[in-house]
């Protein structure tokens, strides 16, 4: 998935803004190509895991829709571990076409990494920023 500077600063702004809690949002794309971040409530207000609001996801995935954009991305932010998939993330990956995205502040830097997660399967996916 391809990304601006603005719209990658925007996804890690939002992860040090919610630190120490994990952050969460979507992000609409056409064609492979971030469009818009969508910053969202992480409803278990947790440094451990997240949760988007059902009512907040569908509110984000109709904007979407009507921009006519595609589900590309969603990200949150883990703030004591790496950025790769916890068993929690694996197993609550209900999108399979979109990218996970984790924005990594553990050691204070912002790392940020992409994956593709299918039945169970993590694999590392492709995020440039232009």
């Amino acid at each position: 998935m391809r990304f601006s500077q603005q719209l990658y600063g925007e996804m890690v702004e939002h992860a040090r803004a919610e630190a120490p809690n994990e952050c969460c949002g979507m992000v609409a794309s056409r064609d492979g190509v971030a469009a818009a971040v969508h910053r969202a409530t992480n409803a278990a207000a947790s440094p451990l895991r997240y949760e988007i609001d059902g009512a907040e996801q569908y509110r984000i995935q109709m904007e979407i829709d009507e921009a006519d954009l595609d589900l590309g991305a969603i990200y949150h932010s883990h703030t004591r571990s790496a950025p790769y998939p916890s068993q929690t993330d694996i197993n609550l990956a209900f999108y399979p076409d979109a990218v996970y995205v984790i924005v990594g502040l553990a050691d204070g830097d912002a790392d940020v990494r992409a994956f593709r997660i299918r039945d169970g399967e993590v694999a590392e996916a492709e995020l440039v920023v232009e």
